[in-house]
């Protein structure tokens, strides 16, 4: 239901679709139909192997030592999205990561080592079709932020390989640790392990949706009949930024060393902060030291004062109120002879700038053994200063 969402964000579904079907899982096939749910039209991505749709009852219905036998460990999983599938390195790191989630959740739930957790329904080929679908989407969409509404989970009972579980199951209950949830009134599963996963590896943040201009919706529609509509729903737009008020807050330190620094930088950065710098600076008695600064928002000021007092050494952090002005942002991809590089171009206030992702002009340089600036000037024309 998600990968279906964020398939209607795509300019081109049918050359997106396309693109699926050339990652090269075992057996799998994509397809996708229009679907109708409370009288709301979205799309079904169908996920056919060997040309039959695998169900949640085909599933729900295999006995657990079959489910063993036939299902993969991590280590399969990980030699098969390595080595097998036509996917990005980055694209590929994402699909690991989410089954990483999965297998640690299921280690903590059912007390069995990582490395010997055998996945039942999220190690079949269909649930690996939907995982690297949503990663590989996410990917080419390359969205600046990612944010997510408090999860649904739904209620009652669900049959897996284990036997009946209550919802959300078990390994979905430990994913969703940290995640607002609630259980809501239908009686069925609306959270599974592989959803709460991809949630925990994308979503920077779980909320009300911000103010922003939407310049596209995904409808990704499910196979049950319920009361209300089922349906993931993806919008795809720009945040009311560019005059927006942020929050700078700095604190002075003296007595960290640049390895500390920087892990709290990046755990930060991870937390929302719209952006992380340090400042050199002379600090009481003449000593040298960084003052570390940040931009947020508002609603996470609260959150990254608590991340600046534990990941840093810092006595006192300082608050001011700031308003900043930002360029609309847009991301499209340019096909080259050395693979498909993302493009952002960023206009407002009279001016437009274009750059291309500095990954995959990495990605480039690595793969053929070239210097950066040789890649660049193996791409159409843009300003080096421009490269991000």
């Amino acid at each position: 239901m998600l990968a279906a969402a964020l398939l209607e964000l795509m300019p081109d579904q049918e050359k997106t679709l396309a693109q699926l079907n050339g990652i090269g899982i075992p057996h799998v096939t994509y397809s996708r139909e229009t679907v109708c749910r409370c009288g709301i039209h979205g799309t079904h991505l169908a996920v056919m192997i060997d040309g039959e749709e695998e169900s949640e009852d085909m599933h729900a219905h295999r006995h657990p030592h079959d489910a063993y036998h036939h299902h993969s460990s991590l280590h399969e999983i990980e030699h098969l999205v390595t080595e097998h599938l036509a996917l990005p390195d980055a694209v590929k790191e994402d699909v690991l990561a989410v089954y990483r989630l999965i297998a640690e959740a299921e280690s903590a739930v059912h007390g069995v080592p990582v490395t010997e957790i055998h996945f039942h329904e999220v190690g079949t080929m269909d649930a690996l079709a939907d995982i690297a679908a949503v990663c590989l989407l996410l990917y080419e969409l390359a969205p600046d932020q990612i944010l997510a509404s408090p999860v649904c989970v739904g209620s009652g009972q669900v049959k897996c390989a284990h036997g009946i579980l209550p919802v959300p199951a078990p390994a979905t209950a430990y994913l969703l640790k940290g995640v607002p949830s609630y259980s809501g009134a239908i009686q069925t599963e609306l959270c599974t392990p592989t959803g709460a996963a991809l949630l925990k590896r994308f979503a920077s943040a779980f909320g009300e949706r911000p103010t922003m201009q939407v310049g596209a919706i995904g409808y990704g529609m499910g196979k049950k009949e319920l009361d209300a509509a089922n349906c993931v729903r993806a919008f795809w737009g720009e945040t009311t930024e560019s005059g927006g008020n942020v929050r700078e807050l700095s604190c002075n330190l003296d007595d960290m060393t640049a390895e500390a620094i920087a892990f709290a930088m990046e755990t930060l950065l991870a937390a929302g902060a719209l952006d992380v710098w340090t400042t050199p600076i002379t600090m009481k008695k003449s000593r040298l030291g960084t003052m570390l600064s940040l931009l947020c928002r508002e609603e996470d000021r609260q959150k990254l004062v608590e991340l600046l007092f534990r990941h840093t050494t810092t006595i006192g952090v300082r608050e001011h109120a700031c308003r900043r002005y930002t360029l609309a942002r847009t991301v499209d991809t340019v096909r080259t002879p050395y693979g498909d590089v993302r493009r952002k171009t960023s206009c407002g206030y009279g001016v437009t700038r274009t750059k291309y992702e500095y990954e995959d002009l990495a990605r480039i340089a690595r793969d053929h053994n070239m210097p950066l600036s040789e890649a660049i000037s193996a791409l159409p024309t843009v300003p080096s200063k421009d490269i991000e």
